[in-house]
């Protein structure tokens, strides 16, 4: 059992059974399923970052690890999922026994490659969608605990900052002079398109005729992200101003009323400035609501008092009648936002209720954060409103962007993955055609994670013969390959590759 905990704590992997049954028929008999619960960032103090790329194999891509077997007279590895014949390059010339790289050693089944070429660093994007319709002293208190995080933020991150009520405000950071908004409809969706035009992207470069508007590459002048989206080392002065004159919607709400309030298309807008900026990159929509969305695309309730908030009965029963419109948009956004490789988070701070079961699908496949507290004065909302900006020993670590994907024995099929991922829809020999969870695919997406966010992969073996022990030693062991590119919290970009074996066993007569 030690040597199994042994295990756990040098790649971050807890399989439910560290011997892998021999047949399809023995894993059927398993009550609980061939599965592995999979940590892709945990932190480890003494593994190594390679300062250039991965070996790969020519066939399955997979990389070359301590299970690869070595060839050093004639500089060939070969890889232990297709065996296929890979001839080492020139800089691997002086490898020998004795010599090895430091991917060959066996204690480095958990490594991390930084390709020189993506060296420099991405800043982190934060947008702040931040909701008006609240009384005067919530406002006193949101206002306060921004502050602080705009302190917090790193100096080269980039930052902006939407606010909405009965309409959505693009505030344009870039002109100091005097403060300068852009003012949509509330109860109106906004295309992309539109959203560009209206504020002025075309103003110093003309509109591409073809082709994906999206980052300085694609047709965006440089000038025109920096006006919404700056340096807060640049923009902090400017952002505190907003944030002291900011004021309560100045909208009239009648007695008889709810207040106004466009959660929906105000994150909509969000997404698609950030589609349209930084398309890409690791940034997250810190989106603060402190109330039920009442107008525009992905309302809970109408504005009428009269009609009551939809309860978990009503759910149940099927009698909600805004839930379906309002999660089918909320599917929409995020598929946007996984496209972009966005993050959502929410930070919803009401006695009321706000619309988290519309809108968690959003945040669930973008692995985002969601924060629940009575106020925003709570101390629960400030303390992990600062937990997510902090940088200390125990930081959550945030990272984005990251596309994880797995390569198995032959033997060894994927069923697919519970966790905060949206399929890539990688389709092949390594796909199971039973689907659990995110299935049908050997890739995913990630938006964003922190260190202790885990997967859990569900396997489904296919071998139908009992192996035999005098067969090549790469037929006794099942191995599985996990890999993990993502946008590092400094801002680089990293692959992590982790190696697993696991030996098979058929019926109580096996050989342990």
């Amino acid at each position: 059992m030690a040597e199994f905990m042994e295990l756990e704590g040098q790649d971050g992997v807890r399989m439910a059974w560290n011997v892998i049954p021999g047949t399809k028929q023995e894993a059927s008999n398993c009550v609980v399923p061939v599965s592995a619960v999979y940590t892709p960032i945990k932190p480890f103090p003494n593994m190594p970052v390679l300062p250039y790329a991965p070996l790969r194999c020519r066939n399955c891509r997979s990389v070359l690890n301590p299970f690869s077997i070595v060839d050093f007279a004639a500089k060939i590895w070969i890889c232990p999922f297709c065996f296929q014949r890979n001839h080492f390059p020139p800089h691997y010339a002086s490898i020998s026994d004795e010599n090895l790289p430091a991917e060959l050693f066996p204690q480095y089944t958990t490594i991390e490659y930084q390709s020189p070429g993506e060296a420099s660093s991405i800043p982190p994007v934060f947008m702040f969608v931040v909701d008006t319709s609240i009384i005067e002293e919530e406002m006193a208190f949101l206002k306060s605990a921004l502050s602080q995080a705009i302190g917090l933020l790193p100096d080269n991150s980039l930052v902006g900052l939407i606010t909405f009520g009965t309409l959505v405000h693009v505030h344009e950071l870039g002109f100091g002079t005097i403060p300068k908004t852009y003012v949509f409809k509330g109860s109106k969706d906004v295309s992309k398109e539109q959203l560009l035009e209206q504020m002025n992207f075309f103003l110093f470069k003309p509109k591409p005729p073809t082709g994906v508007i999206a980052g300085a590459r694609d047709g965006l002048s440089s000038e025109s992200i920096a006006r919404f989206l700056l340096p807060a080392s640049d923009c902090e002065f400017a952002l505190n101003s907003i944030l002291e004159e900011l004021q309560k919607d100045p909208w009239p709400t009648p007695v008889d009323q709810r207040a106004s309030r466009c959660s929906g298309t105000a994150l909509s807008i969000a997404a698609s400035l950030l589609g349209a900026c930084v398309p890409g990159s690791g940034a997250r929509i810190l989106a603060f609501i402190g109330g039920p969305s009442t107008e525009g695309p992905g309302a809970i309730v109408s504005k009428n008092l009269s009609e009551p908030i939809r309860s978990h009965k009503d759910l149940d029963k099927d009698s909600a009648p805004h839930y379906h419109k309002a999660v089918k948009f909320y599917e929409a956004l995020a598929k946007q936002l996984v496209h972009q490789g966005h993050v959502l988070d929410l930070f919803a701070c009401a006695l009321d209720q706000v619309g988290v079961a519309e809108l968690k699908v959003a945040v669930e496949k973008t692995g985002g954060l969601v924060v629940l507290a009575e106020s925003f004065g709570h101390s629960v909302f400030k303390d992990s409103l600062r937990r997510v900006f902090r940088s200390e020993d125990k930081d959550l670590g945030l990272s984005s962007n990251g596309i994880f994907e797995i390569n198995c024995s032959k033997d060894i099929k994927v069923q697919g993955i519970l966790g905060p991922c949206a399929s890539l829809e990688k389709k092949g020999p390594l796909c199971s055609d039973t689907i659990v969870g995110q299935g049908s695919t050997s890739a995913w997406k990630m938006c964003g994670l922190d260190q202790a966010t885990s997967l859990c992969l569900i396997f489904e073996i296919v071998k139908k013969e009992i192996p035999d022990a005098t067969l090549h030693s790469s037929n006794i062991f099942g191995s599985q390959l996990y890999f993990y590119s993502y946008q590092h919290s400094t801002g680089e970009m990293r692959l992590r590759v982790t190696s697993l074996s696991r030996r098979w066993v058929a019926g109580p007569g096996s050989i342990q």
